[in-house]
């Protein structure tokens, strides 16, 4: 499975990062305009570097372009797409099967609603697709899942809805299980907030709808 690591312009966490990368392989790493800063506090050179580039350091940049066999492609900062969505495409153009964001949550939360709604058109397309951070980790889910306590991001899995409702949600293994439940944006969400594993294997059944997953830890 060809992977691809996006790092975008948020907060990040440098050392949680560090720790991450040792013991993950990215086939492709595309850097996304602040996300560069980080990319260089990282010691990781991009494969391509995608932005309209106003929220890095003019020398941050100039070092960069320097490096020779970098993709650049550089955007107006009038556009449609934001510059995680454009980093997405290129990942997706490339053929890429797997994608992992980081610096994705943290700062601006107009940004961190905006990227995760960038991970639906990775979902239409079957690709594995994340939003990660030092806490939590983030992804939609259009069908089951089974969950493994070994690999578990945290203690913690939350389910809400991104469709309008979400029909038919069984869990079985879990602390807080249920059976043929249905929740709604607004609604209900509770029931799935905050449920952790009661054994070493659970699984998430649903009918219809779409489900952001979010595992945690405190």
């Amino acid at each position: 499975m060809k992977s691809c690591l996006i790092l975008t312009g948020g907060k990040l966490n440098l050392a949680f990062a560090r720790s991450f990368l040792e013991k993950e392989h990215f086939d492709k790493v595309i850097a996304v305009d602040g996300g560069l800063e980080s990319a260089e506090a990282l010691g990781i050179t991009p494969d391509y570097i995608v932005g309209d580039f106003d929220t890095v350091s003019g020398e941050v940049v100039e070092r960069f372009r320097n490096l020779p066999f970098i993709v650049w492609e550089q955007h107006k900062p009038e556009k449609n797409e934001t510059d995680t969505e454009l980093a997405r495409s290129r990942a997706l153009t490339l053929g890429c099967e797997k994608l992992v964001f980081l610096g994705a949550t943290g700062g601006r939360l107009d940004h961190m609603l905006g990227n995760l709604h960038a991970l639906y058109a990775c979902l239409e397309k079957g690709i594995d697709a994340s939003l990660v951070d030092t806490q939590n980790r983030i992804y939609l889910l259009d069908q089951g899942k089974t969950f493994y306590r070994k690999t578990l991001w945290g203690k913690y899995v939350s389910f809400l809805p991104y469709t309008e409702e979400v029909t038919g949600i069984t869990l079985t293994g879990f602390r807080y299980p249920l059976q043929d439940k249905t929740i709604r944006r607004g609604k209900e969400v509770g029931l799935c907030i905050s449920n952790e594993l009661a054994e070493d294997r659970a699984v998430l059944e649903f009918r219809e709808g779409i489900l952001i997953c979010v595992e945690s830890s405190d």
